[in-house]
């Protein structure tokens, strides 16, 4: 079993492309309807979008590899970049996705160490996200990582408003 973390580039835009409409369906199609996932998966994942999103040098992507296979990734958003004011010293976790067939194999807890080693490099003292408030699986590692639930914030899928727990871990 080898693991890889490799950040993304602007040349990754299309693989990225393809694994965030795959995870976020995987994690998220049962509970939502088909028009809201439709409108969320366009929104958050068009190419210009993510182009965008990959050259901003407050936000960074990278593609964690299982035996030389995209197993899953990492967004990571410092500064203006984070979706939420939580302040200087702080670090966001956008998005941790494993595709479903390489769960199981640690992959989460090696990009969730990736992040906590980014924000270490940039001398944040603090690591936050939003968790979906019905991802019970999600949560669960969380806690099991450290990370309380400190709010709580809107979260839209396609014209639902849903609710995403605010977790954060202090690392100092």
């Amino acid at each position: 079993m080898t693991i890889n973390i490799k950040k993304c580039t602007l040349e990754d835009s299309h693989e990225l492309q393809e694994i965030s409409h795959e995870t976020f369906n995987e994690t998220f199609k049962h509970q939502n309807s088909p028009e809201n996932m439709d409108a969320y998966l366009e929104k958050a994942f068009n190419l210009k979008q993510l182009e965008k999103e990959l050259s901003n040098p407050s936000s960074q992507f990278y593609f964690v590899y299982f035996n030389n296979d995209v197993a899953g990734y990492l967004k990571v958003n410092i500064d203006d970049a984070q979706s939420e004011e939580i302040g200087d010293e702080s670090l966001e976790i956008e998005r941790i996705y494993i595709r479903n067939k390489f769960q199981k194999h640690g992959l989460g807890k090696c990009l969730l160490n990736k992040a906590m080693e980014i924000a270490a490099e940039r001398k944040k003292n603090k690591i936050w996200l939003g968790v979906w408030e019905k991802n019970e699986n999600a949560i669960a590692f969380y806690k099991k990582k450290g990370f309380v639930q400190t709010g709580a914030h809107s979260f839209y899928m396609g014209d639902e408003e849903q609710v995403d727990f605010i977790m954060t871990k202090t690392l100092i």
